[in-house]
């Protein structure tokens, strides 16, 4: 038994996703189970949303789980056992207007776990997509000219 220990990321912020599973690797030995539960959304017309904002969607919801991902799985592959949950959503099957950017990136997460888990299945390794219909979520209101204020989170 390993008393908790809490660990900061910022999933969308790349640079730093190494050093954390670093850290977890360093303090714990290994991953049991990673589930890949952060998201980022944001509403609005495709020619609405800036180039930038898709990016940083893109960033939080597929780079970060993917990144994560990759860094904690060579201690699984090695051990020969591991779960590998990801948190995505129905929007990842099916894209709703207002919403490209997020479904463009749940899309694209559904699509690298599933390949995922055809690659982990000789490792004994279980990667699984749990894909939940719409869910309340935290937004606030943006003030004009600020597109980060307008991202659910």
């Amino acid at each position: 038994t390993y008393a908790p220990k809490l660990i900061l990321l910022d999933i969308s912020d790349i640079n730093c996703i190494q050093d954390v599973a670093k850290e977890i690797l360093n303090c714990y030995g290994c991953v049991d189970i990673l589930i890949n539960n952060a998201s980022m959304k944001v509403k609005g017309a495709v020619q609405s949303i800036s180039l930038e904002l898709d990016k940083k969607i893109m960033d939080a919801n597929y780079f970060g789980p993917t990144t994560l991902t990759k860094a904690i799985l060579p201690n699984m592959i090695s051990r020969r056992t591991g779960q590998i949950v990801l948190i995505n959503s129905i929007q990842g099957k099916i894209g709703i207007p207002f919403r490209a950017a997020y479904a463009a990136s749940k899309h694209a997460a559904v699509g690298f776990f599933d390949c995922l888990r055809a690659e982990m299945e000789e490792f004994d390794i279980s990667v699984s997509t749990v894909t939940p219909t719409f869910i309340c979520s935290y937004h606030r209101q943006p003030a004009p000219g600020n597109w980060e204020a307008s991202i659910w989170k």
